[in-house]
């Protein structure tokens, strides 16, 4: 089961995906058209497969690990059938520096030399799994991947190491223990760093219908993430939007280094007219890939869009093969194969006799039909997902982006994240955010109300409760991804921006029976308040300060 084969003349890659007796069915990954009886199938006696090692960073490669930047250069603008290019360079040098000796004892996973990939990451040369004993050789120089550059001499003899590394593609990569999941993984986006936090080595779904944003959020997640290294998944999108990615990704700029983003991102473009079978090996192909780049200690962040396209996959493949259909046409194992996919993620000690520590965090978009949460894809992807943000196409329509909607979305690592919160941002962060939440839920319920009597029939507290509460969606929740000082925000300005809520919410609602709130919501200090989000990360702190003066000075 799941050995690759050639098939035919033109030797399409293919996958043995059933066994019946003597018969294999099997899955090819490429246009079947002219395939007939009496072909000639060959197999290759080893399962799906990445290769692995310098090289593959910067790398558009489609679901099943073929560059088509390459296949580009050598056949135009369509994959030729049965083309064949491997996924790492043959022939690039690389400058391999050893950091182990002669006469050193490793193991599995240890490191024994770097490698400059790209300006921004260190490649790690690691020790393959299954290999341990004493190093007899090891050298420095400039070596294709292929080439030898140590010898290991195991209790099986002497085990020649090269640059490059080969991984099955459906089995995970072994650690040495998962470890507590207890760091934000910041992301610069208001709504979900503040409210639903996603954390180091954690998973996240993130559903929506069409036109609802999914995609801008996971842009964004890509270029701001606090993530060593970005693997972005397009699987079974339209070929357009897939387009914008590719132009888009090489062009913009890392914000921590000023180099280009990639420099430390690798995409895999699998769009929805390319062979369904690809699309379902792509996110498997991802994540094998990432998870690579974590046994070397990075913290790697991977976007899978969308992964109902990759539940379409299965549900095809499921009904060639004859099996069972389970709720809405989609095979019976299919909440079995999403868990599979998201329990790979994991903040981990790596192998290795050295401590080593890599994470790997996993957002999954998906795109219900009709924007129905209740479809099968969704309620699997959120029985084993940790965070869910929900887009909701009311407030795209009203043009408020993220259109994550604040009284659907749930975070389950707030709890794992306060002491993170308390010691990195503030020891009262936890409180504003739950005096926020309050005061959006209370704004929920008096919906209902206002539709009916009107605003001004309202009590003070609730007319305040209102107004504070369009103040924390339009001027702290909402976000423009395309304005250069909007598009990303420090923890410590979040922090500062829903103090500065909160507390004139306080300080209000202690003179409430003093003041006129319609003419204290007609004053230049809620301007000001709106105008925060545009500051400058370097003028935040002076700049809080004399709003909270002039604050103070209206309302005392």
């Amino acid at each position: 089961m799941f050995d690759v084969v050639r098939v035919g003349e033109k030797k399409l890659i293919g996958e043995i995906i059933g066994l019946n007796q003597n018969q294999a069915s099997i899955q090819v990954y490429e246009d079947t058209a002219g395939i007939g009886p009496g072909e000639l199938v060959e197999t290759t006696g080893r399962p799906l497969s990445v290769e692995l090692g310098p090289g593959v960073i910067k790398s558009i490669y489609d679901g099943i690990q073929r560059p088509l930047n390459l296949i580009f250069d050598e056949a135009g603008a369509f994959i030729e059938k049965g083309i064949a290019i491997p996924g790492v360079d043959r022939e690039k040098k690389w400058d391999f520096k050893p950091v182990k000796k002669e006469g050193d004892r490793v193991e599995a996973g240890d490191v024994l030399g770097m490698v400059q990939e790209t300006s921004l990451i260190v490649h790690k040369i690691m020790v393959p799994l299954g290999v341990q004993g004493k190093i007899t050789a090891i050298k420095a120089g400039k070596f294709k991947v292929e080439d030898m550059v140590a010898k290991i001499e195991t209790e099986k003899g002497e085990k020649e190491i090269i640059m490059l590394q080969r991984w099955p593609i459906r089995i995970p990569r072994p650690v040495k223990q998962n470890l507590p999941i207890d760091t934000l993984m910041a992301s610069g986006q208001r709504v979900i760093d503040t409210f639903f936090p996603l954390a180091q080595g954690g998973t996240a779904c993130v559903p929506g219908p069409f036109g609802s944003g999914k995609t801008v959020v996971q842009h964004q997640l890509a270029k701001w993430a606090d993530a060593d290294i970005i693997v972005f998944i397009g699987c079974g999108e339209r070929g357009n939007e897939m387009t914008d990615v590719l132009i888009e990704f090489p062009e913009l700029t890392d914000p921590k280094s000023g180099k280009p983003l990639m420099e430390r991102t690798i995409l895999i473009a699998n769009t929805s007219n390319m062979p369904v079978a690809a699309r379902e090996a792509s996110i498997y192909t991802g994540i094998t890939i990432a998870e690579y780049y974590r046994d070397m200690g990075y913290k790697v962040a991977l976007t899978a869009d969308s992964t109902s396209r990759w539940a379409e996959a299965l549900r095809e493949m499921s009904g060639r093969l004859e099996e069972m259909p389970g709720e809405e046409g989609y095979p019976a194992y299919l909440g079995a194969r999403t868990a599979a996919f998201y329990e790979r993620a994991g903040h981990v000690e790596c192998l290795g006799s050295e401590k080593r520590m890599g994470s790997l965090s996993v957002v999954g978009a998906v795109s219900p039909p009709g924007g129905d949460f209740s479809e099968p894809v969704t309620q699997n992807t959120l029985r084993v997902t940790k965070v869910f943000w929900a887009l909701d196409s009311a407030l795209a329509y009203k043009r408020h982006f993220p259109a994550i909607n604040w009284l659907t979305s749930y975070s389950l690592y707030t709890e794992n994240l306060e002491e993170y919160f308390k010691n990195n941002i503030a020891p009262d962060f936890n409180q504003y955010r739950q005096r926020a939440m309050e005061i959006l839920q209370e704004e929920a319920n008096l919906e209902e109300i206002v539709r009916l009597v009107g605003f001004d029939a309202l009590g003070s507290r609730d007319q305040l409760i209102l107004r504070v509460a369009r103040m924390i969606r339009e001027d702290f929740l909402h976000q423009n991804a395309f304005d250069e000082i909007d598009t990303y925000t420090s923890l410590a300005k979040q922090y500062g921006m829903l103090k500065i809520i909160i507390d004139f919410y306080e300080l209000v609602l202690s003179r409430i029976k003093e003041l006129d709130l319609k003419v204290l919501f007609r004053e230049e200090i809620i301007e000001d308040i709106a105008r925060l989000k545009f500051v400058p990360e370097k003028e935040v702190s002076i700049k809080y300060k004399k709003v909270w003066e002039q604050i103070e000075k209206v309302i005392l």
